[in-house]
């Protein structure tokens, strides 16, 4: 199997959904079997019958002209619920499985296009990714539907064939980063309770980790009640990454200084919190603002990478 894109077609994604997300941010800023529905554009679009060719358009009898496009599978029968995996040219070599969990405030404006480059760009560099897609609000997403589909979405990894489901990751960019935390403590709320998979490890790029300082903060233009839909109080409690410190498995949070997006303060006070609790927490400032993070050819990135590789242990690639 070949890279699903080539470095121009990952730039060229990337600029068209980073010019979105920022347009937007800066005014704002379940279950089901297993279902193959064929191969996506490293976009996350789809033809009607599921598979495209490497440019969005499709050959005269439907097939693509790339057969190293991402393979989707469906959880349920939303629209919204589906990943899709981007395999690496030697999958018995891959350090693992790394989760991306795009942003976006939670809100249905934004969608897994926004995750396409980085999971491509995993791929090329040996990684096994799962690009995720959740109703977000506006889409029938919310609290409990987003966490549903994140924890159905992640789960939904123990029926795709040929996984080694030893090292898996979650991988989250601002709201993203919010859920891929939640991800790693579900199993310890009855509605989550017995997860199929498990998460290793955690990397929270500017993630939004405490609901209630943003709630306050009035982050995202209110998205945060929007999302929960009601104000900080108890029911917080098993949504909330800040509330469920320790977690059992490592994090590493990576946050822009420049970020005027979302605050420093909430991966630098989530790492303070988690490491006086005994966790194994850290946190990597860098130079550069909200949208850096997720640019796959930036430095941010490969000091990104460098923290999966940490956290894959031994087997990551070098």
């Amino acid at each position: 199997m070949t890279i699903p894109h080539t470095a121009l077609r990952r730039r060229a994604l990337l600029t068209g959904t980073l010019g979105l997300a920022a347009g937007v941010a800066l005014t704002a800023c379940t279950g089901g079997d297993v279902v193959s529905t064929g191969s996506t554009t490293g976009d996350g679009s789809t033809t009607g019958d599921g598979s495209t060719t490497g440019d969005g358009s499709t050959t005269g009898d439907g097939s693509t002209d790339e057969d190293d496009s991402p393979e989707r599978f469906t959880y349920g029968e939303d629209p919204s619920q589906w990943a899709d995996l981007y395999r690496p040219q030697d999958p018995d070599a891959s350090p693992g499985v790394v989760v991306v969990v795009h942003g976006g405030f939670w809100k249905s404006a934004y969608g897994a296009s926004l995750g396409a480059p980085l999971a491509a760009d995993l791929a090329a560099r040996g990684w096994t990714a799962w690009n995720l897609e959740y109703r977000r609000v506006g889409n029938g997403g919310g609290a409990p539907e987003t966490f549903d589909d994140v924890a159905a979405g992640i789960d939904l990894l123990a029926e795709v064939p040929d996984l080694d489901l030893g090292t898996v990751l979650t991988l989250g960019h601002s709201a993203g980063g919010h859920l891929a935390a939640w991800a790693a403590a579900r199993g310890r709320t009855q509605r989550w309770a017995d997860p199929r998979v498990g998460v290793t490890g955690v990397v929270s790029q500017a993630g939004v980790l405490d609901l209630t300082e943003a709630a306050a903060d009035g982050l995202g233009a209110g998205a945060v009640e929007a999302f929960i839909g009601r104000a900080p109080g108890p029911s917080y409690d098993d949504l909330d990454p800040q509330r469920q410190i320790p977690l059992d498995v490592p994090v590493r949070c990576v946050h822009g200084r420049s970020d005027s997006n979302v605050p420093l303060s909430q991966s630098a006070d989530y790492v303070r919190a988690a490491q006086e609790a005994g966790a194994d927490a850290d946190l990597l400032e860098v130079d550069g603002d909200h949208f850096v993070l997720i640019d796959p050819g930036s430095d941010v990135w490969r000091s990104t990478v460098d923290l999966l590789t940490e956290l894959a242990g031994p087997a990551g690639p070098a």
